[in-house]
Order: structure tokens, then C-alpha cells, then sequence
């Protein structure tokens, strides 16, 4: 994976102003510098930006994201013997260094997108949840 070399799609919001998606691509493309510039390093290609309607919903570890017509996705969250949402701690699987990973079933999994060579719908496969914040 550290090779590189990656064939992406960007996809933003619906709602993003010409102004917004001007600050988006250059986040994204690494321009801005910063964590998600060294992502960046490893696309190659970038081969579409569009606006889409994206719905994100997540309440106590169950959650879905549709982007549009090419992806969506459930989680479904592994609960404890007293109910709670099973977590991981101190683990690489974190986005944010200190963070909880929750674990879970990814029910669906749903992406189609011609031009990366995605036609993908799968069930019942392991997924993993954490949080994010990108101040600006």
C-alpha cells in the first residue's frame, strides 16, 4: 500500500460551494500541506471530482453512508456481554492516535464506480469505526 500509486475519485457534498470544493481539492491534493498532504503522496491519479448527496448517520456505533449512487455502507456494531459497544484501545487501527476503535459487521458494503474498476456488494465482513476532526 505504501507504494502508492492509487486511482481515487473525490467526492464532495451536494451542498459544497464553488468555493468550498476549491478548498476541498486543494485539502485533498495534498496543496494545503499538513497529515492529509502526506496521504496525498500516494495518488496517483485523481480520476473525477463530483458533488454528490452524501448521508452520513451514526448513533452508538450503528451507522450508514451513501454517497451518492456509487457507495453505500452499514455497520453494525459488536456489543459486550453488558451491552456495550465493543471497542479497541492503543491500536493501529485508529484514525486519531488515542482514539477508540469500534468493532463491528459491516452488513453491506456497496461500491460501483466504472472508471476505478469497482463493482463490489458484499455482507457480513468485519468493519472498524473511529472518529476524525479536521479544523480548518
Amino acid at each position: 500500500m505504501l507504494n502508492g500509486n492509487f486511482r481515487i475519485a473525490l467526492y464532495l457534498d451536494q451542498g459544497a460551494s464553488d468555493s468550498q470544493t476549491e478548498a476541498l481539492v486543494n485539502v485533498y491534493s495534498g496543496k494545503l500541506g499538513g497529515p492529509v498532504a502526506e496521504l496525498a503522496k500516494l495518488v496517483g491519479e485523481v480520476v473525477s471530482v463530483e458533488r454528490v448527496p452524501i448521508v452520513f448517520d451514526v448513533n452508538e456505533g450503528r451507522g450508514t453512508l451513501t454517497i451518492g449512487d456509487v457507495s453505500h455502507a452499514e455497520l453494525e456494531p459488536y456489543r459486550g456481554a453488558d451491552g456495550s459497544t465493543t471497542t479497541l484501545s492503543n491500536t493501529i487501527f485508529s484514525t486519531v492516535p488515542g482514539a477508540p476503535v469500534f468493532v463491528g459487521k459491516a452488513t453491506r458494503y456497496r461500491s460501483r464506480h466504472a472508471e476505478l474498476g469497482h463493482n463490489l456488494d458484499l455482507s457480513g465482513h468485519n468493519a472498524l469505526q473511529s472518529t476524525f476532526v479536521f479544523d480548518g
